[in-house]
C-alpha cells in the first residue's frame, strides 16, 4: 500500500468511528470539500501536512493519532 491509499483509508475509517460525512468532515476542519474528495479519489496525489492538520483538528484528534495505526508503520517503500 502506498501513502496516498493510506491517508485516504484512514481519513475514512475515523469518519466512520466519528459517524461522520465528508461534507461534515469538511465543515467541521475548515478544509473545501473539494478538496477533501480529490483526496479520497487520488486527484490530489500528495495531500500537505497543514491541510491533515486541519483534518486532525476537526476530528478532535493529534497528529500522532492520525498517524498512529499499522498501515502507516508498515507502509511499502516509494522510492524504487
Amino acid at each position: 500500500m502506498n501513502t496516498r491509499t493510506a491517508v485516504a483509508n484512514r481519513i475514512l475509517e475515523l469518519c466512520k468511528e466519528k459517524n461522520l460525512t465528508i461534507n461534515g468532515l469538511a465543515r467541521l476542519s475548515a478544509v473545501p470539500p473539494t478538496t477533501l474528495k480529490n483526496i479520497l479519489s487520488g486527484v490530489s496525489k500528495n495531500p500537505g501536512i497543514v491541510t491533515i492538520k486541519l483534518l486532525c483538528d476537526g476530528l478532535e484528534i493529534t497528529l500522532t493519532d492520525f498517524f498512529n495505526t499499522e498501515e502507516f508503520k508498515n507502509l511499502e517503500q516509494e522510492i524504487k
